[in-house]
């Protein structure tokens, strides 16, 4: 039958000849269908007119359109928020075929994947086949006659599936699986996994999370339930020890398929199957809400216990300290006040919220203790948590102005306003020292009668002056610091005394005219003093015409740039570093050559009394003044037993000369420990990388150094005296051993000359020829240089010249005890110790009679003799001490020189055992009587002193011969955990952990001073230590031929050392530490990264704006900001001795 009824004649065979026939059917075979039958044809135009009919009976006016078409249209008719809603949910409607087909191309034309043009066309294609299918389709069942063959089998391949690797997804059924389970199968045998779950499907996108991410920290923070024991009836002494209960064998549960082995409790089986615990459980929460109210309780108790002793007294200022500081465990427990279960659970533990707490305790503290000003400090550092900087600093000048008269409070007060970079600037700090110490010297005076002194004003007001001479050093002005000292020592030594009497202002009026008046001041060529000049101007005054110097025509000569292709901030450094070295004394007119001040090129090198007037104070105690020459000589590098105060200590340290052992030619008994405190002395900033090549300072700074002390030297007399001679025969020393570590041989001949004119010039002074410290001094100079003979001859004159003073004179011990290391050092072996010069120089020291030198020869009775008279003296020397009132035994006590000489003598004699006998001996001795005086801070320089000769005495023997590492470990762990500010002891600590590659022990023992101590050594030696393990680790790892070795592996050492840095900055004395800034950043350059290092940088500079180092070494690292750091320092009002347009000329010519 034909496809179309119209032309069924046109193919009928009947009617035409077979040959028209059969052209026809060839035109036409297009038109026909053999699977076509006419009584379909009719049924499907039968149902098309009646679904017609049905259509116009409803709507005689609406359009006739497709049933999938009017669906669309409703669908897009809808809102635009039901739209979206029907959407969000449409994955969980039931759809019919036409929805599915419509929603499917939809979301296909959203696909974010960006699916191919070709695969879109192909969608969309068949979703009109199956819109139009869904309105004419025929079912089989309707279908009465089925043929074999009803579905066409289509074997065109498609290359989608080649391109996607999978059917396209709209070819495939559909279904949802009713239940988790398959009929059919044995539970207990087979298991059926479905990969194709909601749930499965969420958790399959859900990323692991990490211990850092937000939960994690949240349970890390959750708080812990306090466990108690159930057992009454436990034995005693099981308390060390947890015993593992022991299951019934009846409560064992039953095999299963999801615990085939027995092994799962029951809550855990029925967490495998999918379940939540029996409702029996529900009964356990009170239970652990019990517990929960068990931990609360001990915290309730000390809350309550704090609000009835505040109630009680609430003048005890340290109680409202106690409450405060409890807030911090009381936050990281739960809350006490909670109301319900879910607060305790969801309870935020904010900073914010502790600082409110702690600030409203504070607050009920000041108004019980209006006039305490702890409180009131306490108060201020919780404020600047959450205020804006002006308002601090109006607080602090609030707080100043209410307390003028307490020092501690001004000190803090000028480090505040020192390191704050928003606001700092040096003229404006500088002042502010100014202000401080002219109120303090008010209230000295008793003119401000409002506020009396308090105790210890003098002391205080000569710390915050010498805290002020290195703030300006460290900002680079160092002749405005140099001249302060020169006004002051001026003002303290040579004052006239008719004027004594005068108030600090008026006295100060008088000096002013002095100042200014252009006379040589204290270190000049021809400076007589104040008092001398105002005799002499009573008297008319004096004209004084001093001969010009021949040797003054290669003073610039050293400014000259060497090299003039090296980068820019290579000869910027250089030069400022040679100015800096050169140009530390003020400039002053040469009358000579009729300079006046106009000839200036630097007015910055000029120094007015109107900038050194309100820092002048009255300094009356004599132990005072003597510790202000002693400052003074520190800061212009001369070495001295005093120390920086405490008080400033960590402000001051810039360098990193903290970290040097001193023994650089020098053997392990006679290390000539000089005081490195870290502090650098005025003219040196050197890198971090390079050490110091200088030796001493420049021409002028030496002739500064003698004029100061023949000036100063006829004012003392005694011991104090004797000191001075000592600091500048030391100094002399310091300088051979910068010779011997540079290895200038050049300069150490020129400097010997002139150690050896100083040390006889000042022994042929009638008050030192009996000074045996200078003797030994010299003595130990010419061995120094290597003259053996000569130090010999030297220390047996001065020890026959001390006659028959033996063991009683500790001057008289220490010298023994030098010359008897010196010979001991020559030995190099213990065999022939009974017969050396060493042993005889012991042994002489017991006798009563006068020194014999040795001669090669030493009798077995005289050593006995020596040992027996050694433990009495001993004895005696201990039972006095621990019976003396003296407040301090120093190292130049009797007792350490005698326990020194009795250690190398048995060490000579008997061995190290009996020797490392006695220094225990004597410690314990010293520890129990400091204990029974109850004081720790006595005896602490003697134990100090002590523990030190035992380590070297056992370094010594471990360079001699085998001798285990343990005894002078603990020794030293022993002492640092006592005396942790010890920078001598952490040096010798230093030097021996160095040899070890086990870091475990060394580790521990930092962590545990780190948390007690407050000083800031341990955590500077504790970075030292780490750094070194990690040179020795890069060494081993990366040898001098390019290749990596892995034998020891590097364990994190580089974020161990980061997370040192960061503790350390944040303690109170680290904070504002320069040394500890400059070893951060220098630490984080030689990583690599340089843009982490210089926010490192900037953030240093947050706490340290004042320290000029901090920029040099900034330009060193990051050459390009050479301008914007030099832009930097000249707004905050930094010294820059060479601007970048005198640079560009000097590079031009």
């Amino acid at each position: 039958m034909a496809l179309f009824p119209a032309f069924a004649d046109s193919v009928n065979p009947g009617d035409t000849p077979a040959s028209e026939r059969e052209g026809s059917r060839r035109e036409l075979n297009w038109l026909t269908n053999p699977s076509f039958r006419s009584e379909d044809a009719l049924r499907l135009h039968q149902n098309a007119l009646e679904f017609v009919d049905l259509v116009s009976e409803k709507s005689p006016l609406q359009r006739l359109e497709p049933a999938g078409e009017s669906e669309a249209s409703e669908s897009l008719q809808k809102s635009p928020k039901k739209r979206k809603k029907k959407k969000k949910h449409k994955k969980g409607k039931k759809r019919t075929r036409r929805d599915q087909s419509i929603s499917e191309v939809e979301s296909d034309t959203d696909d974010p994947n960006g699916r191919h043009d070709e695969r879109k066309r192909a969608e969309l294609n068949l979703g009109d086949k199956a819109s139009i299918v869904s309105s004419h389709s025929i079912w089989l069942d309707d279908i009465q006659d089925l043929t074999t063959e009803v579905f066409r089998t289509d074997k065109k391949p498609d290359p989608a599936n080649w391109q996607y690797k999978s059917l396209y997804r709209g070819n495939i059924a559909r279904y949802k699986r009713r239940g988790c389970f398959c009929l059919g199968i044995d539970l207990k045998r087979q298991h059926i996994t479905w990969e194709d779950t909601a749930a499965e499907k969420k958790s399959s996108h859900k990323r692991p999370e990490r211990y850092f991410t937000k939960s994690g920290l949240k349970l890390l923070n959750m708080d812990g339930v306090p466990v108690c024991s159930t057992n009454q009836g436990s034995p005693p002494g099981s308390s060390s020890w947890i015993p593992v209960s022991q299951l019934d064998p009846d409560t064992v549960p039953a095999t299963s398929w999801v615990n085939p082995l027995g092994i799962y409790d029951p809550s855990t089986t029925l967490w495998l199957q999918g379940k939540g615990p029996p409702e029996h459980n529900a009964l356990e929460q009170p239970e652990s809400q019990e517990n929960c109210e068990k931990g609360n309780s001990a915290l309730m108790r000390k809350v309550e216990e704090f609000n009835r002793k505040v109630r009680e007294n609430p003048r005890d200022v340290k109680v409202w300290m106690d409450f405060v500081s409890f807030q911090d465990e009381l936050m990281r427990g739960p809350s006490c006040y909670a109301v319900n279960e879910g607060e305790l659970e969801i309870r935020k533990k904010s900073l914010k919220l502790l600082l409110e707490k702690k600030l409203a305790i504070l607050e009920r503290a000041i108004e019980s203790n209006l006039h305490d000003v702890d409180l009131k400090l306490a108060r201020l550092k919780l404020c600047m948590e959450f205020w804006e900087p002006s308002a601090v600093i109006k607080e602090w000048q609030k707080l100043v102005f209410l307390h003028p008269n307490n020092p501690a409070l001004w000190q803090k007060y000028l480090l505040f306003c020192q390191s704050q970079f928003s606001t700092f600037v040096v003229s404006k700090v500088h002042s502010l020292y100014g202000k401080c110490l002219s109120t303090l010297s008010a209230v000295q005076d008793g003119s401000m009668v409002s506020h009396p002194a308090l105790p210890g004003t003098e002391e205080a007001m000569l710390a915050i002056f010498l805290q002020q001479c290195h703030f300006l050093r460290q900002a680079g002005h160092s002749e405005k610091a140099l001249s302060l000292f020169q006004a002051l020592i001026d003002f303290t030594f040579f004052k006239p005394d008719n004027i004594k009497s005068l108030s600090t202002r008026e006295q100060v009026e008088f000096f002013e005219t002095f100042w200014d008046s252009g006379e040589p001041r204290v270190g000049e060529k021809g400076a007589k003093g104040w008092k001398a000049w105002m005799h002499q101007q009573e008297k008319g005054g004096w004209i004084v015409i001093n001969p010009p110097d021949e040797d003054e025509e290669d003073a610039e000569e050293e400014e000259e740039i060497k090299d003039k292709s090296l980068p820019k901030w290579q000869n910027w450094l250089h030069i400022e570093r040679s100015r800096e070295a050169r140009h530390w004394l003020p400039w002053r007119p040469d009358k000579t050559k009729k300079e006046t001040l106009e000839d200036c090129e630097d007015p910055e090198r000029q120094v007015l009394s109107d900038d050194l007037g309100p820092s002048l104070i009255k300094i009356s105690n004599p132990d005072l003044q003597f510790q202000l020459l002693c400052s003074f000589l520190q800061f212009i590098g001369v070495p001295c037993e005093c120390h920086v105060l405490p008080s400033f200590l960590y402000i001051a340290m810039d360098e990193n000369s903290i970290f040097d052992d001193g023994q650089h030619n020098q053997g392990p008994l006679t290390s000539f420990d000089l005081p490195l405190s870290g502090v650098s002395s005025i003219g040196h900033m050197d890198s971090m990388v390079q050490a110091r090549k200088h030796v001493g300072h420049s021409k002028e700074g030496e002739e500064f150094i003698q004029n100061f002390f023949h000036m100063i030297l006829p004012l003392f007399s005694g011991k104090e005296k004797s000191n001075l001679s000592i600091f500048w025969l030391q100094y002399e020393l310091s300088k051979i051993f910068q010779c011997l570590k540079v290895g200038n041989k050049k300069k150490l001949k020129t400097q010997e000359k002139k150690s050896k004119k100083l040390a006889k010039n000042l022994l042929k002074a009638p008050e030192n020829r009996n000074n045996l410290s200078l003797w030994q001094l010299y003595a130990y100079l010419e061995w120094l240089l290597g003259n053996v003979e000569d130090a010999r001859k030297v220390f047996d004159t001065a020890l026959h010249m001390a006659g028959t003073a033996g063991t009683k004179n500790p001057e008289y011990c220490r010298l023994s005890l030098l010359y008897a290391e010196l010979e001991a050092e020559l030995l190099g072996r213990l065999e022939g110790a009974l017969e050396s010069r060493a042993t005889h120089i012991l042994t002489r020291l017991t006798e009563r009679g006068p020194y014999v030198p040795y001669s090669g020869h030493i009798l077995a009775v005289n050593i006995l003799k020596a040992r027996k008279t050694y433990e009495h003296l001993l004895q005696d020397s201990l039972n006095e001490s621990c019976t003396s009132n003296q407040e301090q035994i120093g190292s130049s006590s009797p007792l350490v020189g005698l326990v020194g000489c009795y250690t190398l003598f048995q060490y000579l004699t008997l061995g190290i055992d009996s020797a490392v006998s006695i220094f225990r001996q004597v410690c314990e001795k010293l520890h129990g009587c400091g204990k029974r005086l109850g004081s720790q801070s006595l005896r602490v320089t003697a134990v100090e002193a002590l523990v030190l000769m035992h380590a070297s005495l056992l370094r010594y023997h471990m360079k001699t011969s085998v001798y285990p590492l343990r005894p002078l470990r603990e020794a030293l762990l022993e002492a640092l955990k006592t005396y942790p500010s010890n920078q001598s002891l952490w040096r010798a600590y230093i030097q021996i952990q160095s040899k070890t590659h086990d870091a475990s022990k060394a580790r521990r023992f930092f962590d545990g001073v780190t948390r007690m101590a407050t000083s800031l050594e341990p955590w500077l030696f504790a970075i030292r230590a780490e750094q070194l393990r990690k040179q020795r680790v890069d060494s081993v790892q990366r040898v001098a031929t390019g290749e990596v070795y892995a034998t020891i592996p590097e364990t994190g050492l580089t974020n161990r050392i980061r997370a040192l840095f960061e503790r350390a900055v944040e303690t109170d004395a680290g904070a504002h530490c320069p040394l500890l800034w400059r070893l951060y950043v220098h630490f984080m350059v030689s990583l690599g990264n340089k843009e982490k290092s210089k926010g490192l940088f900037y953030r240093a500079l947050q706490n340290c704006p004042w320290t000029k180092v901090l920029y040099m070494d900034a330009v060193g690292y990051f050459p390009d900001e050479l301008q914007d750091i030099l832009d930097l320092m000249t707004e905050k009002e930094l010294r820059v001795r060479v601007p970048i347009e005198e640079l560009e000329l000097l590079l031009e010519d």
